[in-house]
């Protein structure tokens, strides 16, 4: 009986995924092999990796380029705040302020960063207070990277505090007992224990980075050119379908290859 009732509420999870997962990945592909005057080819393809200049490849190496970066800054961020996080006494408090920002609107935040980061923004508006003067700070790498940084950081700290909340403490102290010190225990003990939290990470940073292309127009100003910004081009102004699949499959597969390459790996 229980059965039966777990199987039935299990029937809108597996339509969920049927419809929003699996439905779509399945069109993306089939459309992939299709050009735009609706033959069936693998044209998409050949252009993707042998097109004029490598165009396409450039892109792909943008995007894994800034993933990596943006995925190495919040890495460096979160790694110290998650351990200095779980040495507080209301932990949970500090973590939930830190997620807060997670439940605001991208969009918004985006168009937040424009208005600090501007001319007349709150950091150029300091900057001249201190005699350095007005610099150019949007439209730049830079800009992008802090922007994707901070979105991204919360999905960062929560895995690691999450590792690391949970590492025996005996051990750590047996650690100390043996005549460890601070660093020798950190980085033979904490950090090996705690690298299920940041490979989780540096997927949850790492893949959709690869993908963005709403912050390379809003903030990066198209000086930061991906393979997100291609899909983005495809099928809403060129509406080449087909191509824009071509690139969304790449990514997927790109995707995947992350997946695995960052899984956990079991000593035999």
């Amino acid at each position: 009986m229980k059965t039966r009732i777990a199987n039935f509420f299990s029937i809108p999870y597996l339509l969920w995924i049927f419809l929003f997962v699996l439905a779509p990945l399945v069109l993306i592909v089939f459309q992939s092999f299709f050009t735009n005057d609706g033959s069936f080819s693998l044209d998409n393809f050949r252009t993707f990796f042998q097109a004029d200049n490598a165009t396409y490849l450039r892109m792909g190496f943008n995007s894994i380029l800034y993933a990596g970066l943006i995925t190495a800054l919040t890495l460096a961020i979160s790694y110290p705040m998650a351990y200095f996080l779980t040495q507080l006494k209301h932990k949970e408090l500090w973590l939930l302020l830190i997620i807060l920002p997670t439940w605001i609107n991208l969009l918004l935040k985006a168009y937040a960063f424009l208005g600090i980061l501007s001319q007349e923004g709150a950091v150029n508006q300091f900057l001249s207070f201190m005699g350095i003067g007005s610099q150019q700070l949007l439209f730049t790498d830079f800009s992008f990277l802090l922007v994707s940084s901070y979105i991204e950081l919360p999905f960062m700290i929560l895995p690691i505090f999450n590792a690391l909340d949970e590492l025996d403490k005996s051990v750590i102290n047996a650690s100390y007992d043996l005549g460890g010190s601070r660093w020798q225990t950190f980085w033979w003990v904490i950090f090996p224990m705690s690298m299920k939290g940041v490979r989780s990470g540096v997927q949850a940073v790492f893949i959709p980075s690869l993908s963005l292309f709403m912050l390379t127009r809003l903030i990066g100003g198209n000086r930061v050119i991906t393979l997100g910004t291609a899909i983005e081009q495809h099928f809403l102004i060129t509406e080449n379908w087909g191509m824009g699949s071509t690139i969304g499959v790449v990514l997927i597969v790109a995707m995947l290859l992350t997946m695995w390459l960052t899984r956990e790996r079991r000593e035999a």
